[in-house]
């Protein structure tokens, strides 16, 4: 047994203005699972992913991060993507996948090799010079994702990244994140108000409340890897969407004690 990547303990989150965002969640993600936090907007989902990052102090209960703890992972360890790429339009594609080793004070040249692998993983190794403004968006989020992986993070926290996008890019980057899942062994949580998109991509579905943001439904998607469309078009997928769905609608449903 590996010890899990992040534990949730009775956790709390208050604002300085009061708002409750969560409240008592409790969750314990394992060495390469692919969770999804599928709830309604404002239910917490996106407070609790920056809390799993570090990016925040908890106003009760415990985060752990017992593989790190036990110094089986570095402190690039986190990988992080944000709903936006975020990129810097100013700077070259190469320039903006560099930029948290040039932060941790690698130099271009000893950084070439990790930013070009990068690339090539997220397939834009071609695009290296290229600015933001000459992307797609979906290439614009390849660039954001191939920024995340330029540490070799072993936990990757991706909070709605293809929700801007059309469906068939969006689809596509689907298929791209879940090979590059299988083949790095990443542990991923995967923040998404998509039934569709949490069934098809996640071994587990953690469903939250809305606000104050709790975890009403643990399931677990017991479907094979690699998935591919047709698993979509499947009766499997179709009865996962269901259960999901019919969970989703109980949590928003549940009012605070």
């Amino acid at each position: 047994m590996t010890s899990p990547s992040v534990v949730f303990d009775r956790v709390d989150k208050t604002f300085s203005n009061g708002t409750v965002a969560l409240k008592d969640v409790s969750l314990t993600v394992q060495k390469g699972e692919f969770v999804s936090l599928l709830g309604p907007s404002g239910c917490g989902k996106s407070t609790a992913l920056r809390l799993a990052a570090g990016l925040g102090e908890v106003s009760g209960g415990a985060i752990r991060w017992p593989r790190a703890e036990a110094g089986r992972v570095g402190q690039s360890g986190i990988g992080f993507v944000f709903q936006e790429p975020t990129l810097m339009p100013w700077a070259s594609v190469f320039s903006n996948v560099w930029l948290p080793l040039r932060l941790a004070g690698t130099s271009k040249r000893v950084a070439r090799h990790e930013v070009m692998d990068a690339l090539s993983l997220v397939g834009l190794d071609g695009f290296a010079g290229a600015y933001p403004r000459e992307l797609s968006g979906g290439m614009k989020m390849r660039v954001s994702i191939a920024r995340a992986l330029v540490t070799r993070p072993e936990l990757l926290l991706m909070d709605e990244p293809f929700g801007a996008l059309d469906e068939i890019t969006r689809f596509k980057l689907n298929d791209e994140l879940l090979q590059l899942w299988q083949s790095l062994g990443w542990t991923v949580i995967f923040v998404t108000h998509s039934v569709f998109e949490s069934v098809y991509l996640s071994n587990r579905i953690l469903v939250m409340s809305a606000r104050p943001g709790r975890i009403t439904a643990d399931i677990p998607i017991d479907a094979p890897y690699p998935r591919d469309e047709s698993f979509r078009s499947s009766v499997d997928y179709g009865g996962y969407c269901r259960q999901v769905s019919a969970a989703l609608h109980r949590a928003m449903e549940v009012r605070a004690a």
